[in-house]
Formats: C-alpha cells, structure tokens, sequence
C-alpha cells in the first residue's frame, strides 16, 4: 500500500503508477530532498510538535540512507513514485514509528519546491564556476592577440579592421552578462517554500524561519500558495540558459566559418575536431556544430515549461511534475557545452597572417579614408561621397584605397596630402579606434584587466 493509500481500495494500475512516476527524473535531488528533510525534523522537535529522540532517529536514519544512496548500495524504487516517497519509506523501514512522525506540518508540494530550489542554486553556482573558466580562456588568446589585425564584420562584409582581441573580448563580455544573470536569478530562488504545506501552510506551530536559514536561504516565502506553485524561478533559469547557449551558439558559427578553407583564420586541433568516413582530407568542427544544435535543444527546455505553466490554476498541480525534465535537461546540456567549448578554443591555431590578408582586402579603411578627410575640414557627408568614389575607382582598376597615387587621390580632393598614406594602413586605423570600449591596444587592456577583477571577484 502507498504512503497515501488510505482513501483508496484498489491498487494503482500498473500503467498508471509507471506513468505517474518520477522517480527516473528527481532521484538526482535525493541529497536535497535528505537535507531538507533533517532540517524539518529539526525544527519540529524544537517546536515541541515531535519528540527529541524521534528527532535524533529521524536524522540518524536520513544520514544512513544519504550515505548508502551515495555509496550506491540504495536504488530508489519506481513503486514509490518519487525521490521523496522513496526517502520516506526506506527511512521508516529503518526506524519504524518515529519515520511515519517525518511528514508532520508539511506537504509533497513544499518539500519538491523546497528541494528544486536547493538543487537548482547549487547548479547555478557549478555553471558559473564553468562560464569563468572559460572566460580564462578568452583572455589567454585575447592578451596573445591584441596586435593581430583581421576583418570585423557588419551584414558578413568586411567592415573595419579589429584585432582579434575585441572579437573574443565581446564574447567575454556576453559571458559576464550571463554570469550576472545567474546570479540574479539565483537570488530571486533563494527563498524557502518548506513550511507552506499543499498550500494553505499549517495548524502545527512551525518555524519556517529556522528552516530557511538551515537550509541557507536568506528567507522563507512569504505566501504559501505561491510558494508552493512558483515556478518562476525555474523559467527564469532556462531563460537565462538560453541565452548562454545564444552565445556559445553565435561562436560556434564564427568558429565554425573561421576555420573553413573560405576564411582559414584558425585551425582547430585534432583533439576538437572529427574526420569524414569517405573523405580523407576531412577535419570537421563537430564540437561547434553540436553546441550550435544544442542551443535549439535548450529553447525547447524553455518552451516546453512556458507551454506547461502558462493555464495552471492555484495552487499545484500534477502538470508541474513536468517542470524538472526540462530543467535538468537544459543544466546538463550547459554543463556538456561549456567546458568542451572552452577546450576547442583553448587549443586553436589562430593563423595571424590569414586574418590581415583579408582585412588587406574590401576597402575596410574607407571609414578612416573619410575620417582623415573630416579632419581636414570636410563636412563628413562629403568625405564619404568622396570616398565612395574613391572606393568605385579602385574596384573598377582593381586595386585598394592604399594602392592610389596622391594624384589620382587629389583628382578627388585636393586636401589629400602625404600623410594620408599612413592613415590608411591598418594597424594605424585600429590602433586610432581608442575610443571607450574599442580594439586599440589601450583599450583591449582595458577592457582583458575588467574582465580580470570580474573573475577575481567571484573567486575570492
């Protein structure tokens, strides 16, 4: 008979309890589910509402069942539907009445909301200890490349020149973002709903206040029937991991087209790419083209619980047992991601020479051509009308703004002079970009040490 068959004279079909059943998905917050549990058992023996020594077997039995589930002697039974029956039953098989007395002033619904926040706050905490780590790994190849000119783009034409420190340095900034987010949404989960029972809380005169701050929220919630059937939280999350998968997945398609014989900027190494079946020559980035699969796997995760929450009436109900597949899921898959990801460009070849023989090309300069006009004295609509001749007159004789004699340049202003020449190489036109947040070597400095004291931070 179940823990709640009371009320009930047949046995639940055999169908019915596989598909009622949990216990394949929460079996990973048993830890949680214990730890919660030995926190309410404290408080009710300090509370007066069971005894002290059922306290000392309630939490004597819970630690045993915590060890032997760890130590893998304990698999959790699909009989007892979940990870909290689960719990319940072996521990009153343990310690006989005393365990039937655990259950007292609280409700399935406050211990599976309690213990997915518990569970969730610690994953948070594990994906940012990965996202900083990765962050390492962009400003090792930052710093070694603040001087390596290559093609920024706008529409996927070459645009201005950038080094390839400001491209991995606008990841990092992405991934400081998330990391924020994270912490956000963490803050926001850390409130206890044990205590508020199915949903109306209890007659038992409880401290939920003791329990929050054992279990190491900052406090309990503050109404029941929304402690109990919040799930904000949860979507919060997903939200914010598919925004980091957004961004690992924008860098996978740069990475992705980078390491093509079209562009042929990086190389990846053999140990973060595949080879073809038939093609010999093949050496394919597998490890970008899965994160970028992975992303739509994770806006599923989100999708599916937004579809799930989006009519469910006050307070639980059973459709909400939906809400931990998804979420797993997506923590999992950020948690693959991350480090795999941090490895590949970790261990890329970044080819210097590539990159400045296409920044040589596509007249990414023209901008500053027009700036040393407007310098001049030139209203810039001007400037660039008459660079924009400029650039139609090298592409009709095929050549580059660089290339022009100071004739032919003076044929379309008579305000070039000389110098023009050294405005125009590249290394100078980026090495100029020193405005706040750009790729000059001042700047990338800058920003490399920001990112820095942003790592240090939350890892003191």
């Amino acid at each position: 008979m179940k823990l709640w068959g009371g009320r009930f004279r047949k046995e639940t079909d055999t169908l019915v309890n596989d598909f009622n059943s949990s216990i394949h998905i929460d079996e990973r917050m048993v830890r949680e589910d214990i730890t919660g549990s030995m926190a309410h058992a404290a408080m009710l023996g300090d509370c007066g509402i069971i005894s002290k020594e059922d306290v000392r077997q309630i939490i004597d039995g819970l630690k045993g069942i915590l060890a032997d589930v760890e130590a893998g002697k304990i698999e959790l039974s699909a009989e007892a539907e979940d990870v909290h029956m689960n719990v319940e039953s072996l521990l009153t098989e343990r310690i006989g009445e005393a365990g039937k007395r655990l259950h007292t002033a609280r409700s399935r619904n406050d211990q599976v909301a309690v213990d997915l926040r518990l569970h969730l706050k610690r994953e948070i905490g594990e994906i940012i200890t990965l996202i900083l780590n990765f962050e390492k790994v962009l400003l090792r190849q930052a710093r070694a490349h603040q001087s390596t000119v290559m093609p920024g783009y706008t529409h996927m034409q070459r645009a201005q020149p950038i080094s390839f420190a400001q491209h991995l340095l606008a990841y990092a900034a992405m991934l400081c973002r998330d990391v924020t987010r994270l912490e956000d949404c963490r803050k926001r989960m850390d409130q206890s709903p044990l205590g508020c029972g199915a949903l109306a809380g209890t007659t038992y005169p409880i401290d939920r206040w003791q329990t929050a701050r054992e279990l190491g929220f900052t406090a309990p919630t503050s109404n029941s029937l929304d402690g109990v059937s919040d799930r904000d939280y949860v979507i919060e999350l997903l939200s914010a991991l598919s925004l980091i998968m957004m961004h690992l997945s924008r860098f996978a398609e740069e990475t992705i087209l980078w390491c093509s014989w079209e562009f042929k900027f990086v190389e990846l190494d053999d140990a973060y790419s595949t080879g073809s079946s038939i093609m010999p020559q093949k050496k394919n980035p597998d490890v970008a083209e899965l994160v970028r699969g992975k992303t739509g796997r994770v806006y599923g995760d989100l999708m599916s619980l937004l579809a799930t929450m989006k009519g469910l009436p006050l307070a639980y109900n059973k459709d909400m047992q939906e809400d931990k597949e998804p979420i797993f899921d997506a923590v999992d898959t950020v948690k693959l991601c991350l480090p795999v990801f941090a490895g590949m460009i970790d261990t890329m070849r970044v080819l210097p020479e590539n990159m400045r023989r296409a920044a040589a090309v596509g007249f990414i300069n023209a901008t500053d051509c027009a700036d040393y006009l407007v310098k001049k004295g030139m209203p810039f609509r001007d400037a660039h009308a008459v660079v924009g001749n400029l650039v139609y007159y090298c592409g009709e004789h095929k050549i580059c703004l660089e290339d022009l004699s100071l004739n032919e340049l003076k044929d379309h202003s008579p305000l070039f002079e000389e110098d023009v020449y050294e405005a125009l190489k590249l290394e100078v036109c980026m090495d100029q970009r020193s405005s706040y947040g750009g790729p000059a070597l001042a700047e990338t400095t800058r920003q490399i040490n920001e990112v820095e004291s942003f790592i240090a931070a939350r890892f003191n």
